[in-house]
């Protein structure tokens, strides 16, 4: 029995086998290989296949012929059951549905070898995973034996095992070396790669974590050293400094400027018993002297006493 569903698609009951529902889509203009996969399937089900491709010098039986035409039928939209419906054999309705959307023969041949480049030229990226590389092969793969043409699973096997990035090298030359290709089905083959894939993502998320905690640790120690810069520049503690003396500087000099702005900072101070160091004179710090020498001039002047003194 036959019905029609209320997506559109068309489901064969089989009473005589319980309620057992399959279901087929509409055929459209961009699904007729996977249409043709699903119809085969469910004629051969029912053992209706027959009458599409009968057994040679052997006759149809009339009762399957009209049930699979009525079956194939079901599932066409109206424009395309106008066209068909002339043919009283399932096996010409076929035939003229095949026609229509592969191409005469000719066209076949040319659609044929175009795939077949195609899975020449496939090759797998970096960013893809296997699941998606391998989906597009079986793909072409599928389209290829939709057309009449003969495409052994060895050959997409190893056009799989020679597509695959570097990163997979390992276990493609052990299943190159240790298993039987010509044997081995295209969905173990997926398998074996997929296994190893993930084992390849765990050891990089390893390495991330790891890289991570070093990083971490880097920036730790560099944190560490500005902040031993920052205490030493402030003059905080006893180390490098220009000088002991009193005028500007780092070490304690630079403490004791350091105190004496922020001493400036708060209220205001009384200069005028302030004697500076420098000119003798008071109102002002050595530091703040208008008559203090730029620093590399009293370093000459010290380095030709210096010279003197020896002389």
């Amino acid at each position: 029995m036959v019905d029609t569903n209320q997506g559109g698609g068309a489901i064969v009951q089989a009473s005589n086998q319980g309620n057992i529902h399959l279901q087929c889509p509409k055929l459209t203009s961009t699904n007729y290989t996977s249409w043709s996969i699903m119809v085969e399937s469910i004629l051969q089900a029912y053992g209706l296949w027959e009458a599409i491709d009968p057994v040679t010098g052997g006759a149809v039986d009339a009762k399957k012929n009209l049930q699979a035409r009525a079956f194939v039928f079901q599932t066409l939209p109206e424009d395309v059951l106008l066209q068909v419906a002339k043919h009283k054999h399932a096996k010409d309705v076929w035939e003229a549905l095949r026609v229509r959307y592969l191409g005469a023969d000719r066209v076949q041949k040319a659609r044929i070898q175009t795939l077949r480049s195609e899975l020449e030229m496939l090759k797998m990226k970096e960013s893809e995973t296997i699941d998606e590389f391998s989906g597009k092969l079986s793909g072409i793969a599928t389209k290829i034996k939709s057309l009449g043409s003969n495409l052994e699973d060895e050959v997409v096997v190893r056009k799989l095992l020679n597509s695959v990035p570097k990163k997979f090298l390992q276990i493609v030359a052990s299943i190159e070396q240790y298993s039987e290709i010509e044997h081995m089905s295209l969905e173990e083959a997926v398998g074996r790669l997929k296994a190893y894939e993930d084992r390849i993502k765990v050891l990089d998320e390893e390495e991330n974590d790891q890289g991570k905690l070093l990083l971490t640790k880097e920036d730790w120690q560099e944190r560490s050293k500005r902040g031993d810069f920052d205490q030493n520049q402030f003059g905080q503690g006893r180390g490098r400094g220009q000088g002991r003396g009193r005028g500007y500087g780092t070490g304690r000099g630079g403490r004791f400027q350091h105190n004496e702005d922020r001493r400036e900072q708060g209220t205001y101070r009384d200069k005028r018993h302030i004697k500076c160091y420098n000119c003798q004179e008071y109102g002002h710090y050595a530091v703040e002297c208008p008559k203090q020498e730029p620093k590399e001039e009293v370093a000459n002047l010290t380095r030709e006493d210096d010279e003197s003194a020896l002389l």
